[in-house]
């Protein structure tokens, strides 16, 4: 006796358009997961920001400069019984004068600090250098007479622009005499924080300055050229440095050991005049923060207005963000749940396995978890050892899972050499962000013309049936 059991299927088609809309649906939880590394790494900064507040920020050094006041006559207008008047009074301003040459040399001493399980890169900067000034010969034409410079009051200026960060003060030197040094009045370039001495120099000749200071910071260090010629000389044993502003070293030497690099910046190059009767605004410089996966987006000065400073700047960068690298991560896991789902589809459609909408919804969960892994692992191991272990539990309980699902361990075998081939593929992109769209785009490719290869006969829009006797 024949009992005609009759199962209707979806066709091929409908099947395609289910496994899409629970690939949709992933995208929440995978979205949740990009605000949660995002979430971690603002906790991270925040950490960061406490480690250096009692130790010094990203410092901005600038000087040495002269500041001399001098006297000069204005008009100044005044109201009397109702008639505006003009009358000239004596005022007080500030002369500037940029050195002629200034050599500086840098040793910079990085260390880490942990708050918990946040890190954060600190240094201590041993500066040295000696710098020349000379008058003008023709400061008339500047507007000032050498008569009304008031010598007896000149200041050498050497900024600092977190003045917490210094350490052991100033050693300065003017014409071979130690000057002794004094709080505060620093260049404008570095807010007005530093120190500054009492120079004994009547404007003859040339002032030859030697100084020499330590200072503590965090991340990255710049540098204010001013003058006819700067040159600043770099060292450090920190492997990763970020060179940025707006200028750039001369073949910096970069090892496992550490960098040196070397800066030449001619006053053609700055467009700054040798006296001013204003000083130099503060530049523009972006922070070292270790978001956005490029650190760096390293410090950079910028010409922003009149009168402001340029700068050329020097980042610790980290060797390894991790923040950076899950975020990059994040963003490929819908490939990870399109590619794995579109393995499960063809043995579904082609293999004949039955893969229920509930078995997809789990597989894509299981994909979503490595993310949350990955980052839990990366913030107390480090990233690839906690890529490696992240992988190779959602590996191994997806392959478990699949061979259930689809009914055969070969097919378990399958869909786990591709996790294996994803996983690795996705470490590759990650450490070569250059060439990861051509790798990625190629890859598609291939992927795209293997899924049409493989259903070059299957019926889209057929409605399947399978007929059980008994």
């Amino acid at each position: 006796m024949d009992n005609g059991v009759t199962r209707r299927e979806r066709s091929p088609g409908m099947k395609l358009l289910f496994v899409a809309i629970v690939a949709a649906v992933l995208i929440v939880p995978l979205m949740l997961v990009y605000a949660l590394v995002y979430d971690r790494q603002d906790q991270a900064q925040t950490a960061q920001q406490a480690i250096n507040a009692g130790w010094g920020g990203q410092q901005v050094l600038s000087g040495p400069i002269v500041a001399i006041p001098y006297k000069t006559t204005q008009l100044q207008r005044e109201s009397v019984d109702g008639k505006t008047v003009e009358r000239a009074v004596e005022v007080e301003k500030t002369l500037y004068l940029s050195p002629v040459e200034n050599r500086a040399e840098t040793r910079i001493d990085p260390q880490e600090r942990k708050k918990s399980i946040y890190r954060s890169v600190l240094y201590t900067a041993r500066v040295s250098g000696h710098a020349s000034f000379a008058v003008p010969a023709d400061l008339a034409r500047f507007g000032i007479k050498p008569a009304q410079i008031l010598w007896d009051r000149a200041e050498l200026r050497i900024g600092v622009s977190d003045a917490r960060g210094l350490t052991t003060g100033g050693f300065v030197k003017a014409s071979g005499k130690p000057l002794e040094v004094q709080p505060g009045n620093g260049p404008a370039a570095s807010g007005g924080q530093g120190f500054f001495a009492f120079v004994p120099w009547d404007g003859q000749g040339t002032l030859p300055v030697e100084y020499a200071y330590s200072v503590r910071g965090s991340r990255a260090i710049g540098l204010v050229p001013r003058g006819g010629s700067t040159r600043w000389d770099v060292t450090s044993a920190w492997p990763s440095p970020s060179f940025g502003g707006s200028f750039l070293p001369e073949k910096p030497r970069i090892s496992g050991k550490g960098f040196t690099a070397s800066y030449t910046v001619d006053k053609l190059a700055l467009g700054q005049p040798p006296v001013a009767n204003e000083d130099m605004a503060p530049p523009q410089i972006d922070n070292l923060d270790g978001s956005s996966g490029s650190y760096i987006a390293m410090a950079r000065a910028d010409r922003g207005g009149s009168g402001q400073s340029l700068a050329v700047t020097v980042g610790l960068v980290e060797p390894v963000n991790l923040y950076s690298k899950v975020n990059r991560a994040v963003k490929y896991g819908f490939l990870f749940i399109g590619f794995t789902f579109l393995a499960f589809l063809l043995f579904d459609v082609v293999g004949g396995a039955r893969v229920a909408s509930a078995e997809y919804l789990l597989t894509g969960a299981g994909l979503i978890l490595f993310f949350v892994l990955l980052l839990a692992f990366a913030e107390v191991i480090g990233f690839t050892a906690a890529y490696l272990l992240a992988s190779a539990a959602i590996i191994g309980l997806l392959t478990a899972y699949s061979a259930a699902v689809l009914g055969s361990w070969k097919r378990a075998r399958f869909i786990g050499a591709l996790l294996v081939g994803l996983y690795a593929l996705l470490f590759v992109l990650l450490n070569l962000a250059a060439w990861s769209l051509l790798i990625g785009s190629v890859l598609l490719f291939a992927a795209l013309a293997g899924v049409m290869y493989a259903t070059r006969k299957v019926d889209w829009g057929a409605v399947g049936r399978h007929d059980a006797t008994a």
